[in-house]
């Protein structure tokens, strides 16, 4: 993502689902580079959620069962 001003690219990711909705937006200030560990985990989180209607949590790793998500879960996890 260009800073035109400074003359420098930050660090960006977009995720993109196949409707067309941005998904998650990650912006790194130019110094700190992105970690494709953590963009390859949200896109699992977001195939798990369209496959299962659950969340992927904070910790959440492929093959967790996550948790369920919506108002009435809020505060209890």
């Amino acid at each position: 993502m260009l800073n035109e001003k400074e003359g420098f690219a930050y660090r960006a990711a977009f995720i993109i689902d196949p409707d067309g909705t941005i998904q998650a937006i990650m912006i790194n200030p130019q110094p700190v580079g992105r970690n494709i560990d953590e963009i390859i985990r949200i896109l699992e989180g977001l195939h798990f959620n369209r496959e299962t209607g659950r969340g992927a949590p904070a910790d959440w790793e492929p093959g967790d069962p996550g948790i369920d998500i919506g108002w009435d879960y809020v505060g209890k996890y």
